[in-house]
């Protein structure tokens, strides 16, 4: 979610205002992640029971790809790691992708990454269609409108399967923008722990990886042990939120990965037998059980996201 820098006009909105207040704070540190899941759509399948919940599986997502660096590119390496890795091999995500990016999906090397993550057996979702990582709230109607349009026929155009995931960039959405989106048949999937690997200029490592998903992976044991989330194919999906751009995140997502089952087992959350999602179908139902169908709900964002969008 790298930040950019804009001009305002002199009535801006007490929101935008803050945004504008908040930026230096968002170029020095890195993003902050969700600490709360998104609810489902009306087609999820959840179970809420007295009884046990089901066992967890983490659900993958990366955001803001794919790189579009000709060597060493950081959407290959995840690329292999996931194919590849001493936790799970074959582990499916889903690719949040800016599929008109200037120095991503827009190029050539981005557009032939996006065909094979599909290709690969992963499902591709839409995060943006513009030059830029642009907030959709600040978007006219009409520009909404055409970066959904655009996004959608991009995704067709190099997969042959239209999106069914969104997800906002920096997390910001409203009512409209959500309605925007369901014109376009697109349901947007938020997170539960988020690996705050989102900055990409300056800062983008971490110190304290372990501690930011034990962290959050406790607050989502809340809501599993309360039987509110949702069950899909006898598991409950727990999402997971990295960034693909990220070349740290790439170095170290087996890394990563370990650390998730590890603090899964520590916090005394049962793991389903294969702890990753490993077969698109699955993922896809999975990650629509997981989305939010009505701006109302209005999910808990962390708590300078929350501050700042709500």
């Amino acid at each position: 979610m790298a930040v950019l820098l804009w001009s305002l006009p002199s009535s801006v909105p007490v929101f935008r205002i803050r945004t504008l207040l908040a930026l230096p704070l968002l170029l020095s540190l890195s993003c902050l992640g969700l600490s709360a899941a998104a609810q489902s759509t009306a087609a999820r399948t959840t179970t809420i029971t007295t009884t046990t919940p089901a066992p967890i599986r983490f659900l993958l997502t990366f955001d803001d790809g794919p790189a579009a660096a000709s060597s060493g590119n950081s959407t290959v390496r995840i690329l292999e790691t996931l194919a590849r890795n001493g936790q799970q091999p074959g582990i499916k995500a889903v690719f949040f992708t800016q599929t008109r990016a200037w120095h991503g999906g827009g190029t050539d090397v981005g557009r032939a990454l996006i065909r094979r993550e599909h290709d690969d057996g992963h499902l591709v979702a839409l995060h943006s269609a513009t030059t830029f990582h642009s907030n959709h709230r600040f978007m006219s109607g009409q520009a909404l409108d055409e970066s959904m349009q655009d996004g959608v026929a991009d995704l067709l155009a190099i997969t042959g399967v239209p999106p069914s995931l969104v997800r906002p960039p920096f997390w910001a959405y409203n009512a409209d923008t959500l309605l925007t989106y369901h014109a376009y048949g697109l349901q947007m999937l938020l997170t539960d722990l988020n690996a705050n690997d989102g900055k990409i200029y300056g800062i983008n490592w971490s110190w304290h990886k372990r501690a930011n998903m034990l962290k959050h992976l406790a607050e989502t044991r809340v809501r599993w042990a309360a039987g509110h989330m949702p069950e899909v194919d006898g598991a409950t999906p727990v999402v997971v939120t990295f960034h693909d751009v990220n070349t740290y995140t790439a170095r170290h997502l087996e890394e990563y990965l370990a650390i998730l089952v590890d603090v899964a087992r520590e916090l005394d959350v049962p793991l389903a037998a294969r702890p990753f999602y490993d077969n698109r179908e699955e993922l896809e139902r999975a990650a629509l059980a997981s989305t939010v169908a009505d701006a109302a709900s209005r999910p808990q964002l962390p708590g300078f996201w929350n501050w700042l969008w709500q």
